[in-house]
């Protein structure tokens, strides 16, 4: 059985994220959704959040699972809103503990957060299946971005995350914490190594000019084209170049604020004795 997929783009932050819904049994997983976060007055909204509550609520779905592919550094997660306003159980990779520890460091985190994925309802494990209504999925580690990077295989759709961008872009940074380029091409590998015709979801599109935004394309089109990875590209080839553009990356503007809250499965940090909640902002340490 096929998914239906319906995609929300935020351009604000050029973050796609999807409703994928079992049509039948009315049951649905939300994949990698947006708080609007504005730097500049540090004020959140639900607009991008409530896009998502609409579909579901005029498809009568139930939702059974919101998916993080990681945690994100260039958007803030609407995760907590969402299950507050819809339910399901948020879930992660595993793997999320190793990002937690670094950045409870970085941060200086209260005492009371604890490294150890206990945020998040479910942290999945490599080849772990589950299933949103009649639908099979299959939870696939692939780190390289971050450590804890997942995607999430329903029938023939694959929601990559940050690995993977659309062919004329390429590839995920990998000069973040934990990151490294040669586990990146080999979980790269690992999604190409899928059938032809496996069809491939993005959760970022940063088009170059003359193109409009786009978020799905196939293993074969990532096989042929992937300016970074197409077939025929060497670990070493792609380590070199992808270690090279990564030095000459900016920090994405919201990372100090979304790595905080993300890691929290999308809830803000404690109130202080005040009554206001604070996002701190670690000087010359990134």
């Amino acid at each position: 059985m096929k998914p239906q997929i319906q995609a929300f783009f935020d351009d604000a932050t050029w973050t796609v994220s999807y409703v994928v819904f079992d049509k039948t049994g009315g049951h649905c997983a939300l994949v990698d959704s947006v708080l609007d976060y504005d730097p500049n007055s540090a004020r959140t909204r639900t607009h991008s959040a409530d896009r998502l509550v609409e579909f579901v609520q005029n498809q009568g779905l139930t939702v059974q699972w919101i998916l993080e592919t990681h945690a994100h550094a260039d958007h803030l997660s609407a995760a907590h809103y969402l299950r507050k306003k819809l339910g399901g159980k948020i879930a992660i990779g595993a793997a999320i503990t190793r990002v937690q520890d670094v950045f409870k460091a970085i941060f200086h985190l209260e005492p009371e957060f604890h490294p150890d994925g206990s945020q998040f309802n479910h942290l999945f494990h490599d080849e772990e299946l589950f299933h949103i209504g009649q639908l099979e999925a299959r939870a696939l580690a692939v780190p390289g971005h971050t450590p804890a990077c997942m995607a999430y295989q329903v029938a023939d759709a694959v929601f990559v995350g940050d690995t993977l961008f659309m062919p004329d872009v390429g590839t995920a940074r990998c000069d973040f914490p934990g990151g490294n380029a040669h586990t990146l091409y080999q979980s790269v590998r690992k999604l190409l190594s899928l059938p032809d015709e496996t069809r491939l979801f993005m959760c970022h599109d940063y088009p170059p000019a003359g193109r409009t935004a786009a978020w799905q394309t196939t293993v074969a089109d990532q096989r042929a084209h992937n300016i970074h990875v197409h077939d025929g590209v060497t670990e070493e080839a792609f380590v070199e170049l992808r270690t090279r553009r990564d030095a000459t990356l900016e920090m994405p503007v919201l990372i100090l604020p979304s790595v905080q809250v993300n890691i929290r499965a999308g809830a803000m940090p404690p109130p202080e004795d005040n009554g206001v909640t604070y996002l701190k902002i670690p000087v010359n340490v990134l």
